[in-house]
């Protein structure tokens, strides 16, 4: 039912029935990744490394070309004070289309932010990102890895957001990353954050100290199937996208039905 419900929010061209397996893929994956201000210069490379890594390793390739399409539709999306697309959509059905997406990720330079606004980046998905799919996919996963707490935001706005992108036909899966003494332990306090007049946002029951991964799941993943990975630190990041991804693109990880959460 997700793979229908995403194939049909997904028909932006290729919809005469003679369209044969290059107007069809079987995950259109956007990966959102945070580039606030925690994330200086070496912790995004090892984002971008641990990424394009991933979309090299053999066990990734596999799950990409072995769906009934023979392939994958990719983008990603910086964020922090905003959300820009960084990486259109880039279809992926050899190693040789792998090894260009990993090109442009290992040459973007590196364009921080001060904020964690985790709304506006999902408002910029619903909005920007989805729509502009060039052509039909059978399953849709936005993989969204960050830090730290949405701080631009309050809960509800951030709820509003995520479930305008799980309408589409989304499943949003979360990717936290845990730096012990750092971020281990969150809470949502109070926040100066741009767009609010650098006036503090209302502290609420609902917004008290928690972890990060217990904060993901309570109000980042949803959809089908959703899931969620932690990983222990920037230099973990890499592994635990690998794996990530291979669930997220897997026909096995496709069919999974109901909350999961994978360590």
């Amino acid at each position: 039912m997700a793979g229908i419900l995403a194939g049909a929010s997904l028909t932006t061209e290729a919809d005469s029935p003679s369209s044969g397996a290059a107007d069809m893929v079987d995950t259109a994956l956007i990966v959102a990744v945070d580039v606030s201000q925690s994330v200086d210069e070496a912790r995004y490379r090892l984002q971008m490394e641990g990424i394009a890594q991933a979309l090299e390793d053999p066990s990734v390739l596999a799950s990409v070309t072995s769906g009934p399409y023979g392939g994958i539709l990719f983008s990603m999306v910086a964020w922090s004070d905003n959300a820009r697309q960084v990486i259109g959509w880039q279809r992926i059905a050899s190693g040789a289309d792998a090894a260009a997406v990993a090109k442009l990720l290992r040459n973007l330079p590196h364009e921080g932010g001060e904020f964690t606004c985790m709304a506006r980046m999902l408002r910029t998905i619903s909005v920007s990102v989805i729509p502009a799919i060039p052509i039909k996919a059978q399953r849709l996963v936005v993989d969204v890895s960050g830090d730290g707490v949405d701080n631009c935001t309050d809960i509800d706005g951030l709820h509003a957001e995520r479930d305008r992108v799980l309408a589409l036909g989304a499943t949003i899966n979360g990717l936290p990353i845990i730096v012990p003494g750092e971020n281990d332990v969150v809470g949502s306090g109070a926040y100066r954050a741009p767009g609010y007049g650098l006036r503090e946002l209302p502290q609420r029951p609902d917004q008290e100290v928690t972890t990060l991964d217990a904060w993901f799941k309570d109000h980042v993943i949803g959809g089908p199937g959703t899931f969620l990975m932690t990983a222990q630190g920037y230099n973990d990041f890499g592994r635990a996208l690998r794996q990530k991804f291979v669930t997220e693109i897997s026909a096995a990880g496709s069919s999974a039905q109901g909350d999961s959460q994978l360590r």
